[in-house]
């Protein structure tokens, strides 16, 4: 992995590209001095096909025109734009730049669609099929290709559908989230409940809580246990939206369900992050999109 987090290969591709242009120039200097021998009447002496001859003839001045012209303009490209190394040209531009020009210019344009909402409370632009049609459009392209195209989510991903919400499911909350990501962290807690044996009770005791399928003797040895846990998903299991610990009282398996997965991630842990959507959405966008979100777990009646 080395060799991509360093300029081996970006001066290596600079190289070749200088080597190239400078062997185009020395093919067409030998090329323009060598003189094959001929034969009287102009021909190599190479026969195919029994009348096929190879004539001597110099190359077409167009064709030399043409490889000068991509010599020159070869060496111009790589003054002005980035291509050779760190260089980043004299006209110092980047992918990146032309990007951000373009989405400045595209969000400069849409301003006055997203003015309309400014001074509008999330419930009443949930209301608003125009600022909805907005928001499903926000919401397909950033956060469908996580959550589903129905928000639903899957494993791993919050269903943004129901009342289960890790860090708090108002329009503020639900904004401040898509705006500064979240990071997700449950460390392994293996050591700290015991044996392997006691992980199981505690699996058990933790499906008990949401009256689910379990082992209720097992259930029973492993309530004591749940005090390792307790101290981020809140006594009774309730979970804690302060740190974005999930509620283990209901029925809702982020990361899978059963005693199996609930043994693995009392084991291993786990590490989830949702990406910070500031500076790729814009604090309008955001606005829309959050309340967007709102309305699939409070579907808000339909405004005139």
């Amino acid at each position: 992995m080395s060799d991509f987090v360093n300029n081996f290969w970006s001066n290596y591709i600079a190289a070749g590209t200088v080597l190239s242009i400078l062997g185009c120039m020395l093919l067409l200097w030998l090329t323009a001095r060598k003189r094959v021998p001929s034969d009287a009447d102009n021909t190599t002496g190479h026969v195919w096909d029994e009348d096929l001859r190879e004539a001597n003839n110099p190359l077409p001045m167009w064709w030399v025109g043409l490889f000068v012209l991509t010599i020159f303009f070869s060496a111009g490209y790589l003054v002005i734009f980035p291509g050779l190394g760190s260089f980043s040209g004299q006209a110092n531009w980047s992918t990146e730049s032309e990007y951000g020009t373009e989405v400045d210019k595209a969000n400069k344009a849409l301003e006055p669609v997203y003015a309309a909402y400014d001074n509008m409370p999330a419930e009443d632009i949930a209301r608003n099929p125009k600022a909805m049609a907005i928001g499903e459009r926000l919401f397909m392209n950033n956060c469908s290709q996580c959550h589903g195209s129905d928000a639903r989510g899957s494993k791993g991903f919050p269903n943004l559908t129901d009342k289960d919400w890790l860090h708090g499911g108002t329009p503020e909350k639900i904004a401040e989230s898509i705006t500064k990501g979240r990071i997700g962290v449950m460390p392994p807690m293996a050591a700290a409940v015991g044996s392997q044996d006691d992980v199981k009770n505690l699996a058990n005791y933790v499906l008990s809580l949401s009256g689910e399928p379990h082992d209720s003797v097992r259930a029973g040895l492993g309530k004591s246990k749940f005090t390792a846990c307790a101290s981020c998903h809140g006594i009774g299991g309730v979970g804690n939206q302060a740190v974005g610990a999930p509620n283990l009282s209901d029925k809702v398996w982020l990361h899978g369900y059963g005693e199996a997965a609930i043994v693995q991630l009392v084991n291993a842990g786990k590490h989830s992050a949702m990406p910070a959507q500031e500076g790729r959405l814009t604090e309008a966008q955001i606005k829309l999109l959050s309340a967007y979100v709102w309305g699939f777990s409070n579907a808000p009646a339909a405004g005139p």
